[in-house]
Formats: C-alpha cells, structure tokens, sequence
C-alpha cells in the first residue's frame, strides 16, 4: 500500500464552506493588487504550474479537482479532434462576475491547458471565451497531435 503524497491528502479532504467575499478579496483585490496589469499573465501561468503540481489522469479527475477547489463545476461541451469546449458555471462565479464584470478565469485557463498538454503529450493552450452571462464561463482548449512534448 502506498502512501499518499501531501496535495493527494488535500485534495481528499472534505471541502469546507469559504463565504464568496473572502474568496474574491483574495482573488479579485489581492492578486491584482500584486500582479498589476499582468494579473491575467500570471494566472495563466499560475493555474499551468498548479496543473504540474497535480497532475490528474483523466478529464473526470480534472472535473472532480475543480469541484473541490471551489472553481465550479465543469462540463464538456463539445470535443473535436483538435480542440475541447469547456464550461464552468458557480453561484462563486455569478457572484464573482455581478461584482466585477471583467473578472478573468485565466487561472482555470492555464490549469485546463496544462492538464490536456499532460494527458495527451502534446502542447496546448486554453481561451476564455468573453460574454460570461450567466454564471458560467467557457474556455476553449486546443492542441495539435504534431506538436508532441518530449519526456
């Protein structure tokens, strides 16, 4: 039997109630705070780091991993031979965009893109799609099967 690494062990833990004021101080007022105008850059990046950090296996495990982050809940809206449409909708996203409408999800973005670079071994890149109505926000993933990544 193995043991479980640090971030398996926090990912199993029961999620715990986080009130959405505290959650867009930290993400909408804080973060851009510190990052500046190169706050969406960032968190592209950041979400691609977090992506190695714990790399999942499978879109489910991808699913589950955003559930539990408090992301939202993410659903497949359509896939192709090249490119995957995502959508995450949240009461915590409809709250984040009621207060600030220009919010970005660039951390998500870069979190899918590295995932699928992950589990396909090929390079990709996310987009977040702009009119987030709704509650929910779609990204585009795409990558190219020729574009393979060298282990």
């Amino acid at each position: 039997m193995s043991e479980l690494t640090i971030q398996e062990k926090l990912i199993q833990k029961e999620t715990l109630s986080v009130p959405v004021f505290g959650y867009n101080l930290i993400r909408e007022d804080l973060l851009t705070d510190l990052l500046g105008k190169d706050t969406p850059e960032h968190l592209y990046w950041a979400g691609k780091r977090l992506a190695r950090k714990y790399p999942l296996q499978t879109i489910d495990e991808i699913v589950a991993f955003f559930h539990k982050a408090g992301w939202g809940t993410l659903s497949i809206k359509s896939e192709s031979k090249h490119e995957m449409l995502y959508v995450l909708e949240s009461e915590v996203i409809t709250e984040r965009l009621k207060a600030n409408p220009t919010s970005t999800f660039h951390l998500e973005s870069g979190f899918l893109a590295q995932q699928t670079q992950l589990q396909k071994g090929v390079l990709s890149e996310a987009f977040e799609h702009p009119g987030k109505k709704g509650g929910k926000v779609q990204f585009t993933v795409k990558w190219d099967l020729k574009d393979k990544i060298e282990s």
